[in-house]
């Protein structure tokens, strides 16, 4: 065969291979109308927000609102927003003093007065985003400076409650007494505010620390000796009570409510349980006494967030292997993978210095069916555009906005379809009307509707979500299409939503605009 034909022969097997891929992004950017895109907007030590601990209303509100445009603009429809770091309150609402991280002292108030998850919540809704309120189960101060906490603070009202663990004050999960209270501080804000979702990290019995030891032993032979032998599994039972009393709490007074969990990545090892992942590392499950895939199994979370920071092929933990692992083991329950976008600004970190890791990453996930989402770590590591990652995102693999996925053990009733959908015109835009839909067989109001528009005479497919021109968490029966063309003929379709995002028949009409 001579070196011309070889050459040919390459060219074209590579041109098919080309093609082969643009067909497979096409596929996953068709198949995205419902996909969790998420980030944290972690508010401890000021990670992403506050800027700063200091008084300043309008400053903090300006640039919560900026922080909520920005992920707005790059496609990102869910807030993971960190309202209780450490036994304290981003939120006026509770039992909790406010905390240090807002106006730099605890205990003390806004000044002026506002309130920062009232604040994200109603503006994540106007955008189109859910809100989820994050908390720290656990974690009580962040340094041993008693000084730093107010005299309101749980730790001095309720000092034989915690103990000391890496110079940090943490609650004990084997009192009764402290997962009541634990309890009662996420229900005051699932009661008092109009949040989409109760998020918990991944800190529950503290991550090892060389030569520390857990001072609970007084506290297992006083409740959990006569049915433990070990002690181990006593702790791992403490957490597991916590998870099942919170999603009965949670779900008892607003059963659409979602109720998720960020655990650390390794359930278990497959050199520690055959049932484990082809990892060598740390597990929750013996490290943090955190049983998180029983969580899932069980059905006491709706959605399980595991942080899977590693790159593709790391030999401790490579992210396809514990991507394949999870997407085995979710039960019928939401996967959604945290993705560490901050390690992209790590000095020494190769992997991620890779523009495409955490871009193949994306790809990986919406190729298992199993799979609805992502959350990042964190916010400010998007805003600082690492690697061009959050370009990407608002460009290509966020382009078209997405609908969070359904939660069918949640709610499996579709709303009843607008009605009398019309079309008209003034001197900027298409303007839409409808009328509201007759309340579906569960009585549930609609929450919000997607509108949609073809061009006259092309293929509808309400699949498509190129087709979205807009989603909207209110019930305004109103809409301008202000990116209408004059002397273009359209069509549009507008679906009605719940709260869990179920979706309507739609109603279709036509518009030529002149």
């Amino acid at each position: 065969m001579n070196k011309r034909l070889v050459l040919m022969i390459a060219a074209w097997l590579t041109c098919l291979q080309l093609l082969a891929q643009t067909d497979t992004i096409k596929q996953i950017n068709r198949t995205s109308k419902r996909e969790f895109r998420g980030v944290w907007v972690a508010t401890v030590t000021n990670i992403d927000w506050p800027s700063e601990p200091r008084p300043g209303t309008e400053k903090q509100k300006s640039d919560l609102i900026n922080i909520l445009n920005f992920h707005a603009q790059a496609g990102i429809n869910a807030i993971m927003f960190q309202v209780r770091p450490a036994a304290d309150a981003f939120y006026a609402k509770g039992r909790e003093p406010w905390s240090k991280w807002l106006n730099g002292v605890q205990g003390r108030a806004p000044e002026p007065f506002y309130d920062p998850l009232e604040l994200a919540v109603t503006e994540a809704h106007k955008r189109s985003m859910e809100l989820h309120a994050w908390f720290n189960p656990y974690r009580a101060t962040m340094d041993a400076n008693p000084n730093s906490v107010s005299a309101q603070h749980v730790t001095r009202l309720h000092p034989d409650w915690f103990f000391t663990y890496g110079g940090r004050k943490l609650f004990n999960p084997g009192l009764p007494d402290v997962r009541e209270y634990i309890i009662q501080v996420i229900l005051d804000v699932v009661k008092n505010y109009d949040v989409d979702g109760i998020h918990m990290d991944d800190y529950f019995y503290p991550y090892p620390i060389a030569g520390q030891r857990i001072n609970d032993q007084a506290t297992f032979e006083q409740y959990g000796s006569s049915k433990y032998a070990d002690i181990r599994d006593w702790r791992r039972n403490n957490v597991d009570t916590l998870i099942h009393m919170l999603t009965d709490s949670i779900h008892k007074y607003k059963p659409h409510m979602k109720f998720g969990i960020s655990p650390f990545g390794i359930w278990k090892n497959a050199s520690q349980d055959p049932e484990g992942s082809a990892t060598n590392g740390g597990s929750s499950y013996y490290e943090q006494f955190a049983d998180t895939r029983k969580w899932v199994k069980e059905g006491w979370v709706d959605y399980i967030n595991p942080q899977i920071y590693w790159h593709f092929g790391n030999r401790a933990a490579a992210f396809e292997k514990l991507t394949d692992w999870w997407s085995d083991n979710t039960f019928n329950r939401h996967l959604y993978v945290g993705q560490a976008a901050y390690r992209i600004g790590e000095p020494r970190n190769t992997a991620f210095k890779n523009p495409d890791q955490i871009p193949a990453q994306i790809r990986y996930l919406r190729n298992n069916p199993r799979i609805q989402g992502s959350v990042y770590f964190s916010s400010a590591s998007l805003r600082r555009n690492y690697g061009g990652l959050n370009d990407s995102l608002r460009t290509h693999y966020y382009k078209s906005p997405a609908l969070p996925p359904v939660m069918l053990w949640r709610d499996s009733v579709a709303p009843n379809a607008p009605r009398l959908l019309t079309a008209g015109k003034n001197d900027r835009a298409v303007v839409l009307n409808w009328q509201v839909p007759l309340l579906a067989r569960d009585k549930e109001p609609v929450y919000g509707y997607v509108i949609y528009r073809f061009y006259y005479g092309e293929k509808v497919d309400l699949a498509d979500p190129s087709h979205i021109i807009r989603i909207q968490y209110n019930t305004t029966t109103i809409a301008e299409d202000l990116t209408a063309e004059k002397g273009k003929n359209y069509v549009y379709f507008v679906t009605a939503i719940d709260r869990l995002k179920n979706e309507s028949d739609p109603v279709m009409v036509t518009a030529a605009y002149r």
